[in-house]
């Protein structure tokens, strides 16, 4: 039936195609499909009946003809057509019905093509196609570009149908395209997985909640800017880097591609024309297993970073730390069962056993929270871990039922020492044992996190005589993992029945090749078995009394002593420094007066090249396009020690709020710190700097617009007439920790607020949190446990640490718990309106700790809170944790996440000493003052300093 005829080509390819097309066996089986009603208008719900059926047939017709994805996607009216047929034969005939969807197609390619339609639906894609890394580029069908938190990106070039996985109407789908970690200067092709939540209107809005890659074709090679990605219909897909060599291909040969498909398993799945998968990415896992993904016999699992594999055999599972050679460290043999194992599969949370013949099987490694499981990752310290759908919430670790927590190979880092304290829980510390100048031989690479290891003071040298000083440091009843509870290891010894000094001979001959001897003999005999380690593992404690009643373990780690110098030649270099110092002193003298004129003169022109050399730097301003922007400084939002607040308008109607600031140095160095700390970060519970001035006198700081304020007055005003419930509170007190968590573990370098209370925490629309005002932050480098600084923040708020200025991230933490009592109790933590018993919150928070009436602290003004009195009173279980005087006891914040979603346990053993002795001495509230010890004045700040408007 020749209906269409075209002046274009396209045009009449589909004519041909549609003259073969038996319309109504192809309108009823439609009708079929859709006889529950289910699919009608929405292939969402209709998933693989839609995309599968239609979605591959079109797919084969286009690579047929030669089209490509832009005009295949003029074609998807024809399910619509389809829709109406459906609807007319409920009513009319068969015949009458198809007559009604034909004349729908004839107005259809009547009409400008234009207006057919503009995109494919999503999960969706046929050959003939190619992307790049640069997406500004014109020919570029990009689905969408997503910020992640911690600064990564992925660009999208498929996306599967949302899930709704969560009570809360959370969603995710699955992205498929290149994904970048900051500073995206390299990329991954790559399946990842995208949040959404619903908005007020019901639609679904992007979160930058992840990023969570599950399967990457090039992770140990990743591409660089203008790599290409095709898709043709020969080879499937292909990755060329930019001189356009082959990075990666999905290997088909001999068949031919008609459809690539992503699924809400995040599975990319290439079919035939007839619609047969011929090749998916589930049979090539990297490091992650998906909700119902097999992982095969003969296939692995390999961490990030390529130290730890996870293999399948048929005899089990493996898993072992990848050194020359690899090392096991955990097995699941089932050789010389009955089980015919053909894969694994990550279902409800746990590992399934797959046996052709009997059926799966459930593995003994189950996980706690199945109706919420999403997927198992392999992780860089060899653990197999589920992440749930509460997004970046890690629930189970799956080896840790065969394990305990010290028998994986780096559970305290290298020559860390571990010691398990009950299920999933452990202690680590480094030996304190010391050379005869009194220098310890080890010391921790970061104190606030002892399972990174320990190092050696002195490291080993193997050149010259520098051999001739290797010595040993005996320690006893200590082992590797390599050395599990069985009486003797199993393990083949290097040497057996030699004496302890022979083993440690053996060990030095091989010069730095050996880092440790273990050498394990039974009591009361003078020679035992000798194993020579290459490799410095964690050391893990052992009980003799109850795994080895008779044998002993004694390890001898290869340390480097320090050579003597005489006394005469201590002497002579004492005289070379005094003189060289006395010298150098008279230099340092002249060179400073020198110095600090050439400062006076160029320091403007250095603020200038500062400010302009800044990565990653927001929009800079004219002082004239500020004025303009709030009307002359029209309309006052608030005033304090450091400048004023004004609301301001932006051309495109947006609402900004405009700090300027007043005053000299310390006004600059407040300007310049909160630059440098926010100007290139970016995240949902931070306050966006939008812009800033700096002219001569002019400094100028440009923010998101926050309309409902401060959380001061929301908790402590009770004039108001509102009330926060206890569900909203909640969610301020989740969107405080997401930014602290962000700012303490995210970033490229660890950022300290040093001043969180509620005045610093403000209020969007509706009821977001956001931390505001960096003024007084300070950055960290990765490597540093501590830094030492001059005291700032406010009092009631300072952590005691203070007071020897040596601070660390905890300080944040510290403050946070007193804003948590705040926000709990609904008073200020000091309140001078209240008898003196009562003045202090602190004070009186241990009081009712000791008295077990907690709840007498619920914010009384709040019936629902009182209603929620006993989640308040445990919540504030967690802001005793944070408010613990020892600054190493307290949690890390993504642990605070955890605890108040209910996927961790507050630690017992607090203390309930809460006491601040940093508090004000003045009569003015603590929140008004702000503490600069070091700096030439203490300023008197008003809430309406910060970083927006109240």
């Amino acid at each position: 039936m020749e209906f269409i005829h075209c002046a274009q080509s396209h045009r009449t390819a589909v004519g041909q195609f549609v003259r073969r097309i038996r319309w109504e066996e192809l309108c009823m089986g439609w009708a079929k499909l859709n006889t529950d009603g289910s699919c009608l208008g929405n292939p969402g719900i209709c998933g693989g009946v839609v995309q599968d059926e239609l979605g591959g047939w079109l797919g084969g017709f286009s690579s047929k003809i030669g089209i490509t994805t832009s005009f295949l996607a003029k074609l998807w009216p024809l399910r619509d057509g389809l829709i109406l047929f459906q609807n007319l034969h409920m009513g009319i005939s068969s015949s009458w019905a198809c007559c009604a969807f034909l004349l729908y197609l004839l107005a259809l390619f009547l009409s400008p093509f234009r207006t057919i339609g503009t995109a494919l639906p999503r999960g969706f894609l046929s050959p003939n196609s190619s992307w790049n890394t640069n997406f500004s580029a014109p020919n570029n069908t990009v689905v969408f570009r997503t910020v992640f938190s911690d600064g990564s990106i992925a660009r999208s070039i498929l996306v599967s149908e949302n899930v709704t996985v969560f009570e809360d109407d959370i969603e995710y789908a699955c992205g498929c395209g290149f994904f970048c970690n900051p500073p995206c200067n390299s990329f991954l092709f790559a399946t990842f997985v995208l949040y959404y939540y619903k908005g007020d209107s019901g639609t679904s809005v992007a979160t930058d909640w992840g990023p969570h890659v599950v399967w990457s074709a090039n992770p140990n090679n990743p591409v660089s800017a203008k790599a290409t990605l095709q898709f043709t219909s020969k080879s499937g897909l292909v990755l060329l880097n930019a001189g356009g060599t082959e990075v990666w291909s999905a290997n088909i040969t001999n068949k031919y591609v008609a459809s690539l498909k992503l699924t809400p398993t995040c599975n990319l799945v290439f079919r035939d024309k007839n619609n047969k998968t011929i090749w998916q990415s589930h049979e090539h896992p990297t490091d992650t297993l998906f909700r119902e993904q097999k992982l095969l016999v003969g296939k692995s699992l390999t961490s990030k970073e390529g130290l730890f594999s996870l293999n399948l055999t048929s005899e089990g599972i493996f898993a072992y730390i990848n050194f020359n050679p690899p090392q096991l460290y955990f097995s699941y043999n089932i050789s010389g069962s009955d089980i015919n194992i053909s894969g694994i599969e990550f279902r409800n949370g746990s590992i399934a056993l797959l046996d052709p013949k009997t059926g799966s099987q459930e593995l003994e490694l189950p996980g706690r929270s199945a109706r919420f499981a999403r997927y198992a990752r392999f992780e860089n310290d060899g653990h197999l871990r589920v992440y749930t759908f509460s997004p970046n919430a890690r629930d189970d670790i799956l080896l840790a039922t065969q394990l305990y927590s010290c028998d994986f190979p780096l559970a305290c880092g290298n020559y860390g020492v571990c010691e398990n304290k009950g299920e999933s829980c452990k202690q680590c510390t480094c030996l304190t044992d010391k050379n005869k100048n009194g220098t310890r031989y080890f010391k921790a690479i970061n104190e606030t996190e002892p399972d990174q290891g320990c190092t050696l003071v002195t490291n080993l040298s193997c050149e010259g005589e520098a051999l001739d000083r290797h010595s040993f440091l005996e320690v006893e009843n200590i082992a590797n993992f390599r050395f599990s509870a069985q009486d003797p290891p199993d393990i083949k010894p290097d040497h057996r029945s030699i004496p302890l000094e022979k083993c440690k001979e053996e060990c030095r001959k091989r010069n730095c090749s050996c880092k440790a001897a273990i050498y394990y003999y039974k009591l009361g005999s003078s020679t035992g078995d000798c194993y020579l380690e290459s490799q410095n593992f964690s050391m893990m404690m052992r009980i003799p009394e109850l795994q080895y009643p008779s044998m002993r373990f004694k390890t001898c780690i290869k340390v480097q002593d320090v050579k003597e110098q005489s006394v005469q030649r201590q002497k002579h270099g004492l005289e070379i420094i005094v003189g060289s110092s006395i010298t150098f002193g008279l230099f340092l003298l002249i060179g400073s007066f020198v110095f600090l004129l050439w400062k006076k003169r160029s320091a403007d022109e250095g603020e200038e090249y500062y400010l302009d050399h800044l990565p990653g730097m927001p929009t800079r301003y004219s002082y004239d396009d500020l004025q303009a922007i709030t009307e002359n400084f029209n309309k006052k939002l608030g005033a304090g020690g450091f400048g004023t607040v004004f609301e301001g308008t932006l051309i495109d109607g947006t609402k900004v709020a405009v700090k300027r600031l007043d005053g000299l140095n310390q006004i600059k160095r407040s300007f310049l710190a909160e630059i440098e700390t926010i100007g290139s970060i970016h995240h949902f519970n931070l306050v966006r700097l939008i812009g800033f001035c700096a002219e001569k006198s002019h400094w100028l700081l440009v923010y998101e617009y926050m309309s409902n304020g401060s959380l001061d007055r929301w908790v402590f005003d009770k004039n108001l007439g509102i009330l926060l419930d206890w569900q909203c509170r909640m969610k301020i007190v989740l969107d405080i920790a997401r930014g602290l968590t962000y700012l303490h573990e995210e970033c490229w370098q660890k950022i300290v607020h040093l001043d969180i209370k509620p005045q610093n925490i403000l209020l969007d629309e509706n009821f977001n949190a956001k931390v505001s005002d960096f003024g007084l932050s300070k950055l960290v480098d990765r490597d540093q446990s501590q830094v030492v600084t001059i005291m700032r923040g406010t009092p009631g708020y300072m952590a005691p640490e203070w007071l020897s200025s040596i601070i660390t991230e905890k300080v944040d933490v510290y403050s946070f718990g007193v804003v948590l009592l705040e926000i709990l109790c609904g008073r200020r933590n000091i309140d001078r309106s209240q008898p003196e018993e009562a003045m202090h919150l602190l004070n009186l928070f241990k009081k009712k700790i000791e008295e077990d009436q907690l709840l007498d602290l619920v914010d009384k003004y709040s019936e629902d809170m009182q209603l929620h009195g006993a989640k308040v009173v445990n919540t504030m279980r967690v802001a005793a944790w944070c408010l613990q005087i020892d600054f190493m006891k307290r949690p890390s914040m993504s642990t605070v996440i955890k605890v108040l979603e209910d996927v961790a346990n507050v630690e017992y053993d607090l203390g309930y000493f809460f006491s601040n002795p940093l508090l004000p001495s003045t009569s003015a509230g603590a929140d008004n003052q702000r503490l600069h010890v070091g700096d030439s004045d203490t300023t008197q700040l008003l809430p309406s300093i910060l970083s927006g408007p109240r």
